[in-house]
């Protein structure tokens, strides 16, 4: 929002347009009776415009904010965010005003007799639902009736800003055009170029392992540990009451800097040493619970219905074992996909810097090329949705490099396009007009709300926000 209101707490704020355009919530907090105020109390300005503790007061009563909340929330800068709130709907005030924008007693008769919550069946209009709704929300008619009027005079504002937003229809069609063409694309596979992980050398993976040695180093540790539970910590086998008493009693043990041994002398339980540890594909839920925890040398963690009590007793880096058969699998599938990353990279260079031709393309697919027309922008029955959107951005006799939805990568070029026919009441036609309004507008609200960062001053001031906040403790 404005520019003085961005760090309160070190906390960003949303913009004006965004917080502006809120549902104010129906009914009383019952604030201010013991707040010691008087008008001239102010706790911000905008230019001219002061806004007191008696306005901002009034803010909370009509937000519907429970104090309790308030109070629980006062280090989280509640205050703070409910005055950038109120700072936002006055600034809009300021704005419907200085357009001129009214609107009639009529116009809001009307807006409460088309309201859906008071109509029957039929569609008519009851007074019993809506004075129900009136005492239900602990409201009076005129406070209702003022809340619709904000909302409405709101609504125009924002109609007026974001009026000549409609894009002339021509564009409209010429894009919609592009999106539902049909696409012919050539591609072929690009795993046939891949070097197959049996095929790599014990010299290449020597080579690989001393390039990437720092990358490749794995964390081990040395650790012990206990297993806690009802049944060895108390004798029996449920969690009361005196069992979370014992643990903690361990807690406060750890906080106090107390030793693995000290902690568990009283204890009945078998100590597990487990050395030179690290993860693998093999799962071992304990020791891969305590792994994840080792930023913390002494710990009781939770792990499903046990707690596990560790001590963590060395910690050292260690280049990958080939003797050890999980490590080798995985060190030969990272050369394999650093191979497979590589060659990517080379192809997608010569794309972008004009070398690459049809020639090389044939040349390269070996005469396994596959062809697959794309129906629409939203065809994602071959490749995944977010590389088709990028195939329909590039030009005709482009190639590319795209995913389908198993991370399998393809060589493409695309060949020719065709326009498809479209009816203009069609429902997706409708829908894309709607979207490109909506984005349009959206755009021009964005511009308004750095528009008025510029065009107001606000001023707070910290010691009135300090004293409601001391209220509220």
């Amino acid at each position: 929002m404005l520019k003085t209101l961005k760090n309160f707490g070190g906390k960003k704020l949303g913009g004006l347009i965004l917080i502006a355009v809120i549902v104010i919530a129906f009914g009383f907090g019952g604030f201010g009776g013991g707040f010691i105020s008087n008008n001239q109390n102010n706790i911000a300005t905008i230019d001219n415009k002061n806004i007191t503790t008696k306005d901002f007061m009034n803010f909370l009563n009509e937000s519907g904010v429970p104090q309790k909340t308030i109070k629980e929330n006062i280090d989280n800068n509640i205050i703070e965010e409910l005055l950038s709130n109120l700072i936002s709907t006055t600034l809009i005030s300021l704005e419907i005003e200085n357009f001129n924008i009214s609107i009639s007693d009529l116009t809001i008769l009307k807006k409460i007799k088309s309201n859906k919550n008071f109509l029957d069946e039929n569609n008519i209009f009851q007074r019993t639902k809506y004075e129900k709704f009136l005492i239900t929300n602990n409201m009076s008619a005129p406070m209702f009736e003022l809340q619709v009027k904000n909302r409405e005079l709101q609504k125009q504002l924002f109609d007026l800003i974001g009026s000549g937003t409609i894009m002339p229809e021509i564009f409209i069609k010429n894009k919609f055009e592009e999106t539902i063409k049909s696409l012919n694309v050539e591609y072929f596979d690009m795993k046939n170029l891949y070097k197959k992980k049996e095929n790599y050398t014990d010299q290449e993976i020597k080579l690989f392992l001393e390039d990437n040695k720092e990358q490749l180093k794995k964390e081990y540790i040395d650790f012990k540990y206990i297993e806690i539970n009802p049944k060895n910590l108390i004798g029996i086998e449920e969690f009361n009451q005196d069992f979370f008493d014992r643990i903690d009693s361990i807690e406060n043990k750890i906080s106090q800097n107390e030793s693995f041994e000290t902690i568990i002398e009283n204890l009945d339980v078998n100590v597990i040493e487990i050395k030179e540890y690290t993860p693998t594909s093999i799962q071992r839920v304990n020791e891969d619970k305590v792994y994840f925890n080792r930023s913390t040398d002494l710990d009781l963690i939770e792990n499903e219905d046990n707690f596990l009590l560790y001590s963590i007793t060395n910690k050292y880096d260690r280049p990958p074992n080939l003797s050890n058969q999980n490590t080798r699998d995985e060190i030969y599938e990272l050369a394999y996909q650093k191979g497979k990353f590589d060659q990517n990279r080379k192809i997608l260079e010569e794309i972008q810097n004009k070398e690459f031709d049809n020639e090389k393309f044939i040349k390269i697919s070996g005469n396994n090329l596959e062809n697959i027309t794309l129906e629409s922008i939203n065809d994602d029955k071959k490749f995944e949705i977010n590389s088709v959107k990028m195939l329909y951005s590039l030009p005709m006799n482009s190639f590319s490099l795209v995913s389908d939805k198993e991370n399998n990568i393809y060589l493409v070029k695309l060949i020719n396009s065709k326009k498809n026919s479209f009816n203009k009441t069609d429902k997706n036609y409708i829908n894309f007009i709607n979207n490109q309004n909506i984005n349009n507008k959206k755009t021009i609200l964005q511009s308004y709300d750095q528009l008025l960062n510029n065009k107001y001053k606000v001023e707070l001031n910290q010691k009135t926000i300090d004293r409601v906040k001391n209220y509220f403790k």
